[in-house]
């Protein structure tokens, strides 16, 4: 079924790059002077099997983000991570505000296994894991003036969901005046066909979608 749909996306995707493209969409934003890696939401519900909010592709997006990951600290560069996770879901009160009408908020109680980092990107000391409560990582957490304050231009956004905490995050990124580079191999979701269209239509909007060879490539090339 995949391939059914990822053939058909494909079909669409180019007759509407033909239509962004005639309208000014698409541009590149390209690289600044210093970029830090934003992991969004890289823990043990997403990335693992039989959780409410497990995602398809790890095979090919842990790897990936082991990649990014050692290709960041050998620069010296700032990695932060988020997670999501709530501390009242019941009652009139909640830190999840109505979210939790629509998605399983309960299953995402702050400290627990659930919402701590996979243990194989995990992070090292001086990494940062913001908890956030919304889908952006900029939404409501200090992040944009953590990376203001380390003099960061660039964000490279990896992990999940293309649909949701990425795509929000990238929104949010480029809004506050940063460039927004985000790696296709890093990226994952729930349902089929989510991560291509989300990538396309971010790469249209929000950031340049890159795959992760020009990612190491370009940190390879450069200092910082």
């Amino acid at each position: 079924m995949s391939d059914k749909i990822d053939a058909a996306l494909e079909t669409v995707f180019g007759a509407n790059s033909e239509l962004y493209q005639g309208r000014g969409f698409q541009r590149r934003i390209g690289w600044g002077a210093k970029p830090a890696l934003l992991v969004i939401d890289m823990a043990n519900a997403w990335t693992r099997p039989d959780h409410a909010f497990s995602c398809l592709g790890m095979d090919e997006i842990i790897p990936a983000h082991e990649a990014l990951l050692d290709a960041f600290r050998a620069k010296g560069l700032p990695i932060i991570y988020t997670t999501t996770a709530y501390e009242v879901i019941d009652g009139a009160v909640t830190d999840a505000g109505l979210w939790h009408k629509k998605i399983p908020a309960e299953v995402l109680s702050a400290g627990s296994p659930a919402v701590a980092i996979d243990e194989r990107i995990a992070p090292q000391p001086g990494e940062i894991v913001i908890t956030k409560k919304r889908a952006s990582g900029f939404h409501g957490t200090p992040l944009a003036g953590m990376l203001r304050a380390a003099g960061v231009d660039t964000v490279v956004i990896t992990g999940v969901t293309a649909s949701a905490c990425v795509r929000n995050s990238c929104e949010d990124a480029i809004a506050d005046g940063f460039r927004t580079i985000v790696v296709r191999e890093a990226v994952g979701d729930r349902i089929a066909g989510a991560v291509a269209w989300n990538l396309f239509d971010i790469d249209a909007k929000f950031g340049d979608v890159e795959p992760l060879e020009a990612v190491l490539d370009h940190l390879r090339r450069n200092d910082f």
